[in-house]
């Protein structure tokens, strides 16, 4: 059985610029899809899938988003399940795309997903992933963070991982010595967490 890898960008990012690293880690037979944000970021080009002034204070990342930047996050999550066609997903992203991506898990869709990809990311809602993923069945999921990210430090992320870890889901950790963005040099091990996604496929649709 084959399904759909669905990767989201970052801040400022586009849905031409997640292609090339989709296609690296999509597994064998699937799919890809990279949806794009619709919220202009204002100063650096790009979009976002939501909006809040981060840069200029080094808390910023790790404060709770305002109403305004959760409604903007929900909406988000809404138009990327509209986009994504029937069958299996593995679905992730990177920063505020990852974000997004395990927000999924609070939806129906859940119910679709196998697997998650997690890169230099952290959660946004972490009582409602708390409650989503200590209902359903346990998906493997990969997870890349870097020890000198300065956008998204590396506490947060950890975080965000230990929601998955406290409900004993299968975690593959690659943790690097760079900042915030994709390590190269440990995309095979990437490569590889995902792969394996695909292997009990069968099995874990069954359980929904």
């Amino acid at each position: 059985m084959n399904g759909t890898l669905v990767m989201l960008h970052g801040m400022t990012g586009t849905s031409n610029k997640m292609i090339p690293l989709a296609s690296k880690l999509v597994p064998d037979g699937w799919e890809i899809l990279c949806p794009e944000a619709i919220i202009p970021h204002p100063t650096r080009g790009g979009f976002a899938w939501w909006i809040r002034d981060e840069f200029n204070d080094p808390s910023g990342p790790l404060k709770p988003l305002n109403e305004d930047s959760m409604k903007q996050a929900n909406d988000s999550v809404t138009r990327v399940i509209e986009s994504i066609p029937e069958g299996p997903l593995i679905v992730g992203g990177f920063s505020q795309g990852g974000a997004i991506a395990s927000m999924m898990m609070e939806r129906s869709i859940q119910d679709r997903i196998i697997g998650l990809v997690l890169i230099g990311t952290k959660t946004i809602n972490p009582d409602g992933l708390t409650s989503a993923v200590s209902k359903i069945w346990p998906r493997p999921v990969a997870w890349m963070h870097g020890e000198k990210d300065h956008l998204v430090p590396i506490s947060a992320g950890e975080e965000h991982l230990k929601i998955f870890e406290e409900s004993m889901w299968q975690v593959t950790k690659i943790r690097h010595q760079k900042g915030h963005m994709v390590d190269i040099s440990r995309m095979d091990e990437l490569i590889q967490a995902i792969q394996l996604m695909t292997q009990d496929i069968n099995i874990n649709t069954k359980k929904t």
